[in-house]
């Protein structure tokens, strides 16, 4: 084999393949994991790594014939193009984009004003925010499983959570979080913790990564800084509440009894530089008690902060000792966490190390048990802190037994045994937790599998977001894309089936079964309370110096086929797209006055703009919709 096969096939090249490895990360990372390993951090029990092999020789086939559908949906963070992605699986096929926190070109996400009143404007009328970094995606749940009713997205830049309606795919309300920087983690509860009777998802948790002043004010004493972790209602979108607490959060899980919701806390130092966020051999995982915050902030046991009215309660760990009246519980992990996830057998939470090379698992039932005055020692909870490899981030869960955690800096997936591993903790040294290992391009961050927080786990597709690309694409520059790929793990042994290339930089994601959710393929008119139901209702109708075009769209024409306006007149058009036919958008757009948008079919959207350059201007379908598509024009002329 050649020297240059083996470049681009790695995972021939055995322990060459590591020369691939990003050395900066690991120089950096491995400071910390050296201060609290004086050996090398190597799993016992392990196995050799399980070779990547193509569909034909194990594993399944992911390439669909024509006119075949995916078995399975995967919601993807759409980085810092602020949006969230549709995949189906296996295929990798991206499906659509759903705009949520950045300006969309292509829907005119950010024009309309309908999309402008769920984004948020300033008192100019402009977007607020342009930018956005998201990261994590979660879908609501009922029994445990997914709904098809919601999927929530966050921006960590500005402290936004977006809902999705998974009935049409949009993005239809957004929530700017008080007093928060860096907002990370999200979780759904997956059913109500005070009703029983509610066996569904009524919150969404929000982690709070930066520690800031609070109120925030140009304060430089860093001591004085904290982080809030919050609680939004999945209906009406509203903050309930905030937590204060120690630390900084990362991600976020939430139990299926619905009692506690939990995340995973590195920088309990409270430090400002990252020399000081990595000077403890030991953080936290925080589990917050849902039904005694709720209980707490309904008897008023709470403060508001600067101008927001949203109660906040003391979560921080010098006020939450007495474990029957504590609203939190700091359980003790290695070293600056990343990732805390939720077993299907709904029996455990596994905490990452990321700086030290193990997992920690941690049993619910004891961390109530702590709560309820009946275990003494909360480092009890805790039933198993073994070693699986270097850089361990997030993991994944097969329904099976079985859990799947990525590791960063080995740029490996490593199985292991969930039931074996507490077995090791407990001191039988002869238990195998370790079952296989796969190498994966490179240095992998997120993980998901199909289906893999909810009881209904298949342990059939993993997918894995992996933060270099390096060779495994054609290059393109400087700016390499992301490699995410798909790894069947329906066998004893791991087996990589695709590469995607991505645009940087997705983060998490979840796979579901396609029956989950029922989406609608037309509008209906009744959604929208400026549609225009008949295109007699046309016209150009004037108040003054505000105009408003009302217009319908049937292929291959407008109801209007032109309209006048008068140079410095304010100008709302209102389209609504009367055919009914599945698949059938139009598009909208006006030369040289910024407008741009489509309506799918009986959809309505308007767009507001001042008529300040006369002419004609040819306003015509931007989206292909009939033989006539270039023949679909209406004039505008603006008089002066």
């Amino acid at each position: 084999m050649s020297d240059k096969t083996e470049v681009l096939n790695p995972e021939t090249a055995g322990m060459g393949r590591r020369r691939f490895i990003n050395t900066a990360a690991i120089a950096g990372l491995t400071v910390g994991i050296a201060a609290c390993n004086d050996k090398p951090a190597a799993a016992p029990a392990t196995t050799p790594a399980a070779p990547a092999a193509p569909a034909a020789k194990g594993g399944a086939n992911v390439h669909l014939k024509p006119g075949e559908l995916d078995t399975y949906y995967g919601l993807w963070s759409g980085g810092h193009t602020g949006d969230m992605r549709v995949l189906g699986l296996p295929s990798g096929r991206e499906i659509h984009r759903i705009p949520c926190f950045v300006p969309d070109a292509l829907v005119g996400w950010g024009v309309t004003n309908e999309s402008k009143k769920v984004m948020g404007t300033k008192a100019d009328g402009n977007l607020r925010y342009t930018v956005a970094d998201t990261h994590h995606t979660h879908a609501s749940y009922k029994d445990g499983n997914y709904d098809g009713r919601y999927a929530w997205i966050n921006d960590k830049i500005n402290s936004r959570i977006a809902r999705i309606r998974l009935d049409y795919f949009v993005c239809d309300k957004i929530t700017q979080l008080p007093n928060v920087q860096g907002f990370h983690g999200i979780f759904p509860d997956k059913r109500d913790p005070v009703d029983a009777a509610i066996n569904y998802t009524t919150r969404v948790f929000c982690g709070g990564e930066f520690s800031i002043p609070l109120p925030n004010a140009p304060i430089e004493d860093h001591t004085k800084y904290r982080s809030l972790f919050s609680c939004v209602d999945a209906e009406t979108m509203e903050v309930r509440w905030q937590v204060l607490i120690d630390g900084n959060c990362d991600l976020v899980a939430t139990s299926f009894d619905g009692k506690l919701a939990a995340t995973n806390q590195y920088n309990t130092e409270m430090g400002a530089k990252y020399e000081d966020m990595m000077s403890a051999e030991r953080d936290a995982c925080l589990f917050y008690n849902v039904a005694r915050i709720e209980a707490a902030v309904k008897a008023g046991k709470f403060k508001t902060i600067g101008a927001s009215k949203v109660p906040v309660v003391d979560g921080t760990h010098e006020a939450n000792k007495d474990p029957k009246t504590s609203l939190v519980a700091y359980v003790s992990v290695p070293k600056n966490p990343h990732g805390v996830n939720a077993s299907p057998d709904q029996k455990y939470f596994i905490c990452a190390g990321k700086l030290s090379p193990t997992v920690t698992t941690i049993e619910l039932a004891k961390v109530l048990d702590w709560f309820d005055g009946k275990l003494e020692n909360l480092d009890d909870a805790i039933v198993a802190e073994v070693e699986v490899g270097l850089g361990p981030l997030h993991t994944a869960f097969d329904g099976r037994g079985n859990a799947y955690t990525t590791l960063f800096l080995d740029s490996q997936i490593v199985k292991w045994n969930v039931e074996a591993a507490i077995k090791f903790h407990a001191g039988d040294k002869s238990a195998k937790y370790v079952v296989d290992r796969l190498d994966v391009h490179y240095q992998p961050g997120h993980i998901n599998a199909s289906q893999s927080e909810t009881i209904a786990a298949d342990g059939k597709y993993l997918a894995v977001g992996c933060k270099f690309s390096k060779d495994r694409f054609l290059p393109v520059g400087p700016l390499h894309p992301e490699n995410e790929q798909l790894i069947d793990i329906s066998g004893d042994k791991m087996v990589l089936l695709a590469d995607h290339p991505v645009r940087g930089e997705p983060h998490d994601f979840i796979i579901f079964k396609r029956d989950l959710v029922k989406p609608k393929q037309v509008y209906s008119l009744d959604d929208f309370p400026l549609a225009i139901k008949d295109s007699k209702e046309s016209g150009v109708f004037r108040n003054g110096k505000k105009v408003t075009v009302k217009m319908t769209s049937l292929a291959p024409a407008f109801s209007l086929r032109e309209f006048k306006v008068k140079k410095g007149d304010e100008v709302t058009l209102i389209l609504t797209n009367l055919d009914k036919i599945e698949d059938l958008t139009h598009g909208f757009a006006i030369p040289n006055y910024n407008v741009n948008f489509i309506v799918n079919p009986l959809e309505t959207a308007s767009v507001t703009f001042i008529a300040d350059q006369p002419g004609v201007f040819w306003c015509y379908c931007t989206h292909f919709c009939h033989a006539l598509h270039l023949e679909m024009r209406s004039r505008m002329i603006v008089e002066a």
